[in-house]
């Protein structure tokens, strides 16, 4: 169930019915007629991009295409929502970061350490000698008061 507005104003300048005497079948409001000018001519456009030659078919399926993505992106619009803050909607839901699927770095494996058979053994010329620490002859200093 559709609950039209009371606000006469908005009910009557925001559609246009079509010539006097000649009204259209359907309710499309004016902003509906650009939007719908803009995809017919951008569904029109991809079309020739992708090959599809300029003809009967081409264009009444073009036509349709324009119709179904007009009625859905005037769906989304009325008066208390512009067009202008639809598109600026879109444009930020397209631009905004995302959640990376893929992790940087991650847990650490041993999948690629290259392990040898034999363990590195200790030189025998030098197993003898240990190295000593050699006490500084600095003057030491009291650090209490």
């Amino acid at each position: 169930m559709q609950i039209r507005t009371d606000d006469d104003v908005y009910r009557v300048d925001a559609v246009w019915l079509g010539p006097p005497k000649a009204t259209f079948p359907w309710r499309a409001r004016y902003v509906a007629w650009g939007v719908g000018m803009l995809v017919l001519l951008l569904v029109l456009s991809v079309e020739r991009q992708l090959g599809i030659g300029f003809g009967f078919f081409s264009t009444a399926w073009g036509l349709v295409i324009a119709i179904v993505l007009t009625r859905l992106i005037c769906s989304r619009i009325s008066t208390e929502r512009p067009l202008s803050a639809v598109a600026a909607m879109w444009a930020h839901e397209l631009t905004t970061p995302r959640e990376r699927s893929k992790g940087v770095g991650g847990a650490a494996t041993a999948a690629r350490v290259r392990v040898q058979r034999s363990r590195p053994r200790p030189d025998p010329a030098t197993a003898g000698h240990r190295r000593t620490r050699k006490e500084g002859s600095g003057v030491r200093v009291s650090t209490s008061p």
